[in-house]
C-alpha cells in the first residue's frame, strides 16, 4: 500500500465499487477518531474513577473530549454530559423537563405539557406520546407549514399553555434537510418567560436535536439560546454514542438521571465511563471545530451538481424536488425528491440499483413498506409523489463522479422498471 493511502475500511467505503448517499442515516468513522478510539483502547484502559496513573489518564482523556465538544457548539465543557447517543440524550431531556415540572411546588394544576412538531425523530415523538399515554404529560404536536416545511414559531407559540415545560423543535429535518427557525423561537420564547414569570407560570424549557446539523452548519448554543441540545456522534464521523448540552446543569437547567449506580458524570450519567468511544467522538469534534466551513462548501457543492445532474437525466417534468421550501435554508448535503411515474416507488426504485446505496427517508423507518414518509406528507407534499421519494445525503468524501455513477445507475434502474411496467 503506497504512503499515504488509506485502506478501505478508513475511508469508510461501504462496498467495492458503490456510492454511499446515506450520509444523513450514519457516516463512516473518520481516520483520526478511529485512530483516537484504537490509541484510548490501548493507552488509557484504567477505570477514570481510579486514584491511580491509569485512572488518571482515562479521566484527563475524557475531561479532553469533553473541552472539544464544548467548543464545538460554543459551550462551557461543565455543560456537556455523556450519553450512550441521541435516544438517550433526547429522552433525558423530556423525563427532565417534565419530571421537573411535576415535582414543583405550587404552580398551575395539571400535568406538564410538551409542544413539539410533526415531524421529529422518534426519540423525540415516542417518549411524549408514551407520557401522554400514561396521563403523566399532555402533548402537542405542531404541523410544519407546507409552504415553508418549518415549524413556524407563531404556530408553535400559538400551542402553548399555562402548564407548558418544554418547547423540543429539532434544528434540521434529517428527511427533507429544513433547518428550523431555532434562534428566532428562543428569542420569542425568552420573552414570553419574563412575562409568564410575573404572571407565576413555569419557564418553558427549550430543547432542539442537534443531530443532523452539526458538521454540515454552524451549530453555537449561544447564539441559538438553547436549553439543551442533542449531539449524536455518528451523524459526523464519530463512534456511536452522543452528548447532552444543558445550559447550568442541575442548577439553572433541570437535569435528573434515568439511571443510577455510580455517580459517574456528576451523577446525572451513571456508569463506568466508555473513555475509547468518548476520545473518538473528542477527536471528531475537533474535526468539525477546526473544518466545518469546508465541509459545509463542498458538501453544498455536490449536492446542486446532484440535483442538476438529475434534471439534466430525467428531464425537469419528471423530478420532483420534495426539499425545495419557499424561504427555508436546508442542510447542505441534502436532497429528497421523487422520480415521477407508476411503478417507481423509491423502494423499488433503489431495489433495482446495482451500485447505489441510498434510502427512502429515516433509517429507522425502514421497515415500512412502500407506505410514503409521514414527514413528507406532513409538509404536504402529495400522496403518490411522497411514495417514489428518495433520500440523497452526500459527505465530506462524495465526489462530482460519484454524483455522475449514483445517477447513472438511477436512470438504468427507472430504465427496468419503466420496461417492466410496460408489459
Amino acid at each position: 500500500m503506497g504512503a499515504g493511502t488509506e485502506p478501505p475500511e478508513a475511508r469508510g467505503d461501504a462496498a467495492e465499487g458503490s456510492v454511499y448517499l446515506d450520509h444523513n442515516a450514519t457516516t463512516p468513522l473518520a481516520p483520526e477518531a478511529a485512530r483516537a478510539v484504537r490509541d484510548a483502547l490501548r493507552q488509557a484502559w484504567g477505570n477514570p474513577s481510579s486514584c491511580h496513573p491509569a485512572g488518571r489518564k482515562a479521566k484527563e482523556l475524557i475531561g479532553s473530549a469533553r473541552e472539544s465538544l464544548a467548543r464545538m457548539v460554543g459551550a462551557r465543557p461543565e455543560d456537556i454530559v455523556f450519553t450512550s447517543g441521541g435516544t438517550e440524550a433526547n429522552n433525558m431531556v423530556i423525563h427532565s423537563a417534565c419530571g421537573h415540572r411535576r415535582a414543583a411546588p405550587g404552580g398551575t394544576a395539571g400535568p406538564p405539557h410538551a409542544v413539539t412538531s410533526s415531524v421529529e425523530h422518534d426519540s423525540v415523538r415516542l417518549p411524549l406520546e408514551q407520557l401522554a399515554a400514561e396521563s403523566r404529560a399532555e402533548v402537542t404536536f405542531v404541523p410544519v407549514s407546507p409552504r415553508s416545511g418549518q415549524a413556524e414559531v407563531d404556530d408553535v407559540l400559538a400551542a402553548i399553555r399555562p402548564t407548558t415545560c418544554l418547547v423540543s423543535i429539532m434544528l434540521a429535518n434529517n428527511e427533507t434537510g429544513v433547518i428550523m427557525p431555532i434562534a428566532e423561537l428562543s428569542q420569542r420564547l425568552r420573552a414570553l418567560n419574563q412575562r409568564r414569570a410575573v404572571e407565576g407560570l413555569p419557564r418553558i424549557l427549550l430543547h432542539t436535536d442537534a443531530a443532523q446539523m452539526i458538521g454540515k452548519g454552524h451549530v453555537d448554543v449561544q447564539e441559538l439560546g438553547v436549553d439543551y441540545l442533542t449531539i449524536v456522534g455518528h451523524k459526523f464521523y464519530g463512534p456511536r454514542i452522543g452528548a447532552l448540552y444543558v445550559r447550568g446543569p442541575g442548577t439553572t437547567t433541570p437535569l435528573h438521571p434515568m439511571l443510577f449506580g455510580g455517580g459517574q458524570e456528576r451523577g446525572f450519567r451513571p456508569g463506568t465511563e466508555n473513555t475509547p468511544m468518548i476520545a473518538g467522538l473528542g477527536q471528531a469534534a475537533e474535526l468539525v471545530s477546526k473544518n466545518w466551513e469546508a465541509y459545509e462548501a463542498h458538501m453544498r457543492d455536490v449536492r446542486d451538481y446532484l440535483e442538476a445532474r438529475l434534471e439534466a437525466s430525467f428531464g425537469k417534468q419528471r423530478i420532483h424536488f420534495n426539499s425545495h421550501f419557499t424561504g427555508s435554508k436546508r442542510l447542505c448535503n441534502t436532497s429528497n425528491f421523487s422520480i415521477l411515474g407508476p411503478g417507481l416507488q423509491g423502494r423499488r426504485v433503489l431495489s433495482h440499483c446495482k451500485t447505489l446505496l441510498g434510502s427512502v427517508g429515516a433509517a429507522c423507518h425502514s421497515e415500512k413498506g412502500d407506505r410514503p414518509s409521514s414527514v413528507l406528507l406532513s409538509c404536504g407534499i402529495p400522496y403518490e409523489v411522497a411514495q417514489n421519494a428518495l433520500r440523497l445525503s452526500v459527505g465530506r468524501d462524495t465526489t462530482r463522479a460519484d454524483v455522475d455513477q449514483a445517477v447513472q445507475d438511477l436512470v438504468q434502474a427507472v430504465a427496468q422498471l419503466d420496461q417492466d411496467q410496460a408489459l
